[in-house]
């Protein structure tokens, strides 16, 4: 088997058909098999599957287990050579699967790949990126950052001064196409469940760099269309407290033993407020929508994401 491909979902049927059927196109030259995850989902997506796609080996858990144990149940029932996280809102183009396993297997060095991601309006998306640092937390999608939009700190962290169209090694690629070689998970293990939400696959590629290490490459020549964020912006402000609360994990496992003792207690303060001032925004925002007879109520909870 040359790729196991895993997808995680949570209420979202009709992208999820969709997904499935990019991957179900004809992949010549390569053995795949495709693995659903259902995390508790309401909307009828695994009737779906089983309905649509009965090649697919579907697995429904009972409850929420979050991003990465949700992606994890699936790892032991894998064959492949290589294991491909993929998000429910994805469209896998014809050959992007070959070209990758090819590209991968030229070059054993390779740990973890992850493909060009474009919008669904085919704009670039940034999906591989320097490690967070203390900067691009204060400038990325702040009032900081609003005000000085082309600032250093954001532009390294996104790295925007590259064109992204050629191959090259990076400290992490997105969850919601990556590629991980079987060696690495024997090696590393899967996700880390203390990430529920958001930072998983950051978390995943330092291992994978710093432990073994493994090469973390970005290649342009697969391309991948990812409708970002459809679950996660049903529930915006948990959300925003799973990614921060995901971003303090992060720094406490790598970097708070080399942060100088007397700045390590302002981090969580910083992350926190950091926190509260978009979930402030978005509340503020909602009730201005609902006043206008713009926005519907949001339901509670958070299932998954995608």
């Amino acid at each position: 088997m040359d790729i196991s491909v895993i997808i995680l979902n949570w209420n979202t049927a009709a992208l999820l058909e969709k997904c499935l059927h990019s991957l179900y196109c004809p992949q010549p030259d390569l053995a795949m098999e495709v693995l659903v995850v259902d995390n508790a989902s309401e909307d009828g997506s695994a009737a779906m599957v089983r309905r649509r796609f009965p090649q697919a080996r579907l697995i429904v858990n009972k409850r929420n287990l979050g991003f990465g144990a949700g992606n994890n149940v699936a790892i032991p029932q894998t064959r492949g050579r290589y294991v491909l996280f993929l998000n429910s809102d994805t469209v896998v183009t014809p050959g992007a699967l070959v070209t990758m396993v090819r590209c991968a297997d030229s070059q054993p060095d390779i740990g973890i790949l992850g493909p060009k991601l474009l919008n669904s309006d085919g704009s670039l998306q940034y999906s591989c990126r320097h490690y967070p640092t203390l900067g691009a937390g204060f400038f990325r999608n702040t009032p900081l950052g609003r005000l000085f939009p082309k600032n250093r700190f954001a532009t390294d962290y996104l790295m925007q001064d590259w064109d992204h169209t050629t191959q090259r090694d990076v400290d992490w690629v997105s969850g919601a196409a990556l590629m991980i070689r079987r060696e690495v998970l024997d090696q590393i293990g899967g996700f880390d469940e203390d990430f529920y939400f958001y930072c998983e696959d950051v978390d995943l590629c330092w291992r994978a760099s710093h432990i073994a290490p493994w090469r973390v490459t970005y290649f342009p020549d697969a391309v991948i269309y990812h409708h970002i964020g459809k679950s996660s912006d049903k529930v915006p402000t948990r959300m925003t407290y799973e990614f921060h609360r995901s971003m303090y994990l992060f720094y406490k496992k790598h970097y708070a033993a080399s942060t100088p003792l007397p700045v390590r207690p302002l981090i969580p303060v910083g992350i926190g407020m950091r926190a509260v001032g978009q979930m402030t925004r978005y509340r503020v925002n909602y009730w201005l929508r609902r006043l206008r007879g713009q926005e519907r109520p949001r339901r509670k909870g958070l299932k998954g994401k995608s």
